[in-house]
C-alpha cells in the first residue's frame, strides 16, 4: 500500500488525477505489462483490403456524393517540438570546432553522415537563404559559415528553430514564401475535408505553444483561403494534466522530485484520445503535423484520403442498417448468418469457437456489441524499411482474435515465433486514418470505452541522475483504439512523408517543382 501525504493529495487534485488512478498505475508498474501476442502478420487479402482504380472511383464518388450532408473534421496531433528532428545538429554544435579543426576531418573523425549530407543539401533547404542573410554570408564554402549557419538556426539568440514546435518550421518554399506545415494542412485540408467551403481542423499542441500557433494562423488564413476558396474553422486543445501518469522508482516507489513532490510525466500521444472523444463529426480524418507534402503533389493525397472515407461510408451503410435490423427485432436465421458473414468478411471480427452453441437471443447481443463500435479506416503503406507500427491479428490474454496496430516494443523480439511473426509483415503504419466515431442513430460512442488499459508502455529513463520507471497510456492508434472495429486498406507510399529528421526536407515530397 502506498502511503500519500497530504501534499501529494493536494497535488493529485490540482492535476485532476484520482488517487484510485495513480493505485492502478503502480499496480501496472508492480505487475508489468505482458507483450503483446502475434497471431500472424496482416496481408493484402487478409486483414489488408486492397483495391482497383474502379473501386478507388467509386469509393471516391461515394464520398463525394455524401460530403455535404457529413460534417467533416481534420485532426492533427501536432505537441511536437522539433528539438529531435535537429538532433544530428545540436550534436554538430557541441563536438565541433572551426578554430581547432577543418570540416573535412571533423566528417573523418566522427564519420557524421548525416551532417556531411545536410551541408551538400542545403541550398534545396526551404530556410537557407534566409539564414545565410542573417549570418551575412554568400554560401557555406567556409567551415566557419557551416558552424555559423547551425549556430543561426537552433540557437536562443538566433532562429530558435529547436525550441518551435515542428509545425510551425518552415518546410517548404514557394518563390519567396516560407511555409509551414500547419499552412499546408489548411490547403490539403481544403482538397477533402471541407464541406459547404468549410474546412474544420482541430490541433492537438502544447499549452506553452498557444500564441505562436494563433500567430501563425492569423498570418496565413486569408491567403489559403484565396488560393483555396475556402474559409476554415480553427481549433485546438492540450494534453490533459489529469492524463499524466506517475513515475516511480526502480522499486516501483513514487519517484519524488527535489523538493519531495511526485513526479508525474505526460502519458504520451495515446493521452489523446481524451481530445478526439471531445470532437463531434461525422467524419475525422487523422494525419500527423509533420507528414505533408508540396501543394503540387496534392491531388494523390486528397483521392487518397476520400477513398479511405468511401471505405468507411459504406461500411456504415451496413452496419447502421444492421444495427436497425437487431434493434427492430424482425431478424431470422438468414439475417443472423448474413450479418455474421458481413462482420467477419468486410469488418474483420473474428467468432470464438463457443458462438454457434449460443442461443439466438446470445448470439443477437453478441451480433449487436460487435456492431456497436466505432470504425477507423487506417491506410497501410507498402514496408519499405521505414520505422513504424505495423498491421498484426493479435490474441488477446481471453483467446479473442483482433486486428491491430503494433509497435515495435510491444512484441517480444527475444521469442523466435514471435519474431519471425513480426518480421513478416508487409506494410507499416503511417497513421493515416479516417474514422466513424458515430452509432446507427446519430449519437457519439463514448471512445474512452474502447480503449485497452493493458496496452501501455513501460520505460526506463533518469531525473536528475536517478533511475526511474515511466508509464506510457495506450497509444493514440494502439491500444486507445483496441476495440474499435478495424479496416487496413493499401495505401500508396506518396501519402507517407514525414520529416523526422532535418534532412528528410531534402526528398522530393518537400522540393517544389
Amino acid at each position: 500500500m502506498i502511503e500519500f501525504t497530504q501534499s501529494d493529495v493536494k497535488q493529485l487534485e490540482e492535476k485532476g488525477i484520482s488517487r484510485k488512478t495513480v493505485e492502478e498505475q503502480i499496480k501496472t508498474f508492480v505487475e508489468g505489462i505482458p507483450f503483446i501476442n502475434l497471431h500472424g502478420p496482416a496481408l493484402v487479402g487478409e486483414g489488408i483490403l486492397k483495391t482497383n482504380t474502379a473501386k478507388e472511383q467509386n469509393y471516391v464518388q461515394k464520398f463525394e456524393a455524401s460530403r455535404s450532408k457529413l460534417s467533416l473534421l481534420k485532426f492533427v496531433p501536432a505537441s511536437g517540438a522539433a528539438s529531435r528532428m535537429f538532433k544530428s545538429l545540436f550534436s554538430f554544435l557541441d563536438n565541433y570546432n572551426p578554430g581547432n579543426e577543418s570540416f573535412s576531418s571533423y566528417i573523418s573523425r566522427t564519420d557524421h553522415k548525416d551532417i556531411e549530407q545536410f551541408f551538400n543539401g542545403a541550398v534545396d533547404l526551404p530556410f537557407y537563404e534566409m539564414v545565410l542573410s542573417r549570418i551575412k554570408a554568400k554560401d557555406l564554402s567556409e567551415d566557419k559559415t557551416k558552424f555559423d549557419f547551425v549556430e543561426e538556426l537552433l540557437s536562443e539568440d538566433g532562429l530558435n528553430y529547436g525550441f518551435y514546435p515542428k509545425g510551425l518550421l518552415p518546410f517548404h518554399k514557394y518563390d519567396k514564401q516560407l511555409v509551414t506545415p500547419f499552412e499546408e494542412h489548411l490547403d490539403e485540408a481544403a482538397f477533402y475535408a471541407n464541406g459547404k467551403d468549410k474546412a474544420v481542423l482541430h490541433f492537438t499542441i502544447s499549452e506553452q505553444h498557444q500564441s505562436l500557433f494563433d500567430r501563425e494562423l492569423k498570418n496565413v488564413e486569408k491567403r489559403a483561403s484565396e488560393r483555396t476558396g475556402t474559409s476554415f474553422e480553427v481549433g485546438y486543445s492540450y494534453q490533459s494534466q489529469a492524463t499524466d501518469t506517475i513515475a516511480v522508482t526502480l522499486e516501483n516507489q513514487p519517484f519524488r522530485n527535489e523538493d519531495n513532490s511526485v513526479l508525474f510525466r505526460p502519458g504520451g500521444h495515446g493521452a489523446l484520445i481524451q481530445n478526439l472523444d471531445r470532437q463531434d463529426a461525422d467524419i475525422i480524418f487523422i494525419k500527423n503535423i509533420d507528414n505533408v507534402v508540396t501543394r503540387d503533389q496534392c491531388d494523390e493525397i486528397a483521392k487518397s484520403k476520400k477513398v479511405l472515407a468511401g471505405v468507411l461510408l459504406e461500411l456504415q451503410e451496413h452496419v447502421f442498417r444492421y444495427s436497425q435490423i437487431l434493434e427492430d427485432h424482425s431478424i431470422d436465421g438468414e439475417d443472423l448468418e448474413r450479418i455474421k458473414s458481413f462482420l467477419e468478411n468486410d469488418l474483420n471480427v473474428r467468432f470464438s469457437d463457443n458462438y454457434g452453441g449460443f442461443t439466438l437471443g446470445q448470439q443477437i447481443e453478441i451480433l449487436k456489441d460487435k456492431l456497436h463500435r466505432p470504425i477507423r479506416v487506417c491506410g497501410m503503406v507498402k514496408n519499405e524499411g521505414e520505422p513504424g507500427g505495423g498491421p498484426y491479428w493479435i490474441k488477446d490474454r481471453n483467446g479473442n482474435i483482433s486486428l491491430q496496430i503494433v509497435e515495435s516494443a510491444q512484441v517480444d523480439l527475444e521469442h523466435e515465433q514471435q519474431s519471425e511473426i513480426f518480421k513478416k509483415a508487409t506494410h507499416f503504419n503511417p497513421v493515416d486514418i479516417v474514422c466513424g466515431v458515430k452509432d446507427f442513430k446519430g449519437e457519439k460512442y463514448d471512445l474512452l470505452k474502447f480503449v485497452d488499459e493493458k496496452q501501455g508502455f513501460i520505460t526506463q529513463k533518469t531525473k536528475a541522475g536517478k533511475a526511474l520507471k515511466a508509464l506510457e497510456l495506450p497509444g493514440l492508434w494502439n491500444g486507445a483504439m483496441a476495440y474499435w472495429n478495424t479496416i487496413f486498406v493499401e495505401v500508396p507510399s506518396a501519402t507517407f512523408n514525414p520529416v523526422k529528421t532535418v534532412n528528410d526536407l531534402l526528398k522530393s515530397a518537400h522540393q517544389v517543382s
